[in-house]
């Protein structure tokens, strides 16, 4: 009776897996989940539901989590049901050589899908897990295209904007009034085009890290400083700001802002900027009262963007957003030159528009994660091995706070006092380590390949590709034991 929506949706999902029905239907199955639920869920759901007798169709529009489980995709598409086999990363690619075996237009073939498939291709190594098909058609589509952010002229052009100075927490902590602390006096100087992902533990106080950085938020001791020419916006899960416009069309929501704004070194009209973001001409004129939850979304989006802020902070982002939106997002965030500040719980999107990752893991610090998401599921299951409550055992914590420079990273102040440096002897061994390591994935890598070819080879024998999928399990396990490795080998090196 208590219950609140979303635990009762996860309530109602712990019954159904519990009853393993033979065919299990799941509508947004990750919605109300955090990174270590959907995680979960998706390990579950390869170990425990590949029998011959069962069968699992989801709508998401959790990329990573397609990735994860799905063996084929279907788009619905202009009353049609297109099919490709593996997740989302093979249905990137997949469309995209059917696009250009059908002979599309230059200028079809030039959209969104040529950015997102190069992006598969040369993005991070936590994605080298994930179906790798060799087409040399699809190749070909991107051996012109650019990466999909010119770094160096997009931190030139923010620091243009921003000066030195953006924001800058200096000794902060935040207390609630039962005592308990989120945040333990934290330092972080965001830097000139910083582009950071913010995970954890619900409760951590990710949203209040949020408002501190926003003002919002009373500290209970230490100060904020902001740079002069700062101008924040800050996307909130909430879309009741927009209820003052509901008589209103799009457009005119959008224009009150600013009619023309600045993407990258290019100018946008506020109608150009709709387009992108998933409004057509006509939808343009619809009434914000009779917009969908998810078209609420895009407008609260379209009107931070429009006001031109130079510091962009986004509480879960992709709340009631479809994939097809969600890559228009990435695309507009891609030419946006400015500080960036995502918590969402959506990996794809921390991969896609973040630089790097932090975590708050409840003991009221910033932990840095240079293995992204992957790496804090492993600290996490670290600590419940040694009978934590999900923080990291002792011994794991690198700190309170992101370092103090404005571009030194996020790396994680010691909270204790240093440890000692390596000895020639020690730093020799680890760079041997690496070395190792570094060729033994490639070894890895290389076997993975072979084993999609040849799961998509005999994909209509089920007992094969179920032989196929235990051998890919193990080489996927040693690899991550390898990563692993590599990054405590790569501490000692610095």
């Amino acid at each position: 009776g208590p219950l609140s929506g979303g635990e009762r949706r996860r309530l109602a999902l712990a019954r159904l897996l519990v009853a393993d029905p033979d065919v299990l239907l799941l509508d947004e199955p990750t919605n109300h989940l955090d990174v270590e639920g959907v995680a979960w869920l998706a390990e579950h759901l390869v170990t425990r539901r590949t029998r011959p007798d069962c069968s699992l169709v989801a709508i998401t529009h959790d990329r990573w989590f397609l990735d994860a489980v799905a063996m084929a995709t279907w788009e619905v598409v202009e009353g049609g049901v297109n099919t490709y086999e593996g997740g989302y990363s093979a249905y990137v690619l997949a469309k995209a050589e059917r696009d250009r075996l059908a002979s599309v237009t230059a200028e079809r073939r030039d959209n969104l899908l040529r950015k997102e498939l190069a992006w598969l291709r040369r993005g991070p190594p936590a994605r080298t897990s994930k179906p790798r098909f060799r087409i040399d058609a699809a190749n070909e589509l991107i051996d012109d295209e650019p990466p999909p952010r010119d770094e160096v002229s997009l931190v030139r052009f923010a620091t243009t904007r921003l000066g030195k100075d953006v924001i800058d927490l200096l000794d902060v902590s935040v207390e609630l009034p039962d005592g308990r602390r989120l945040l333990d006096r934290v330092t972080w100087r965001l830097a000139p085009g910083e582009r950071v992902g913010i995970v954890g533990v619900n409760g951590a106080g990710k949203s209040t890290l949020l408002r501190a950085f926003t003002g919002d938020l009373h500290l209970s001791s230490g100060q904020r400083k902001v740079g002069k020419t700062v101008s924040v916006a800050f996307l909130s899960q909430e879309v009741r700001e927009l209820e003052r416009f509901a008589s209103w069309r799009v457009i005119e929501a959008i224009e009150d802002v600013r009619t023309v704004t600045t993407l990258g070194d290019k100018e946008v009209t506020a109608s150009q900027l709709a387009k992108r973001l998933g409004f057509s001409g006509g939808r343009q004129q619809t009434r914000v009262s009779d917009l969908s939850g998810g078209e609420r979304r895009r407008l609260q989006l379209l009107r931070l963007l429009m006001a031109e802020p130079n510091v962009l902070i986004l509480d879960e982002p992709t709340n009631d957003l479809d994939i097809e939106t969600l890559t228009s997002l990435e695309d507009v965030l891609d030419g946006w030159a400015g500080t960036l500040l995502v918590v969402s719980h959506d990996r794809y999107l921390l991969e896609r528009v973040a630089e790097r990752q932090v975590a708050l893991l409840g003991d009221g610090g910033v932990r840095d994660l240079p293995g992204g998401v992957d790496q804090y599921l492993q600290l996490l299951g670290a600590a419940r091995q040694a009978g934590g409550t999900g923080r990291p055992a002792a011994g794991d914590e690198a700190g309170h706070g992101p370092a103090d420079g404005p571009s030194d990273g996020l790396a994680a102040t010691a909270a204790a006092s240093p440890p000692s440096p390596a000895s020639s002897a020690q730093l020799r061994e680890a760079r041997k380590e690496m070395s190792r390591i570094e060729r033994a994935l490639s070894r890895l890598s290389t076997q993975e390949e072979r084993l999609h070819t040849e799961m998509v080879a005999r994909a209509t024998d089920h007992a094969a590709v179920l032989r196929l999928n235990d051998s890919l399990r193990a080489l996927v396990d040693e690899r991550e034991e390898l990563e692993l490795a590599w990054l405590t080998a790569a501490e000692v090196v610095g």
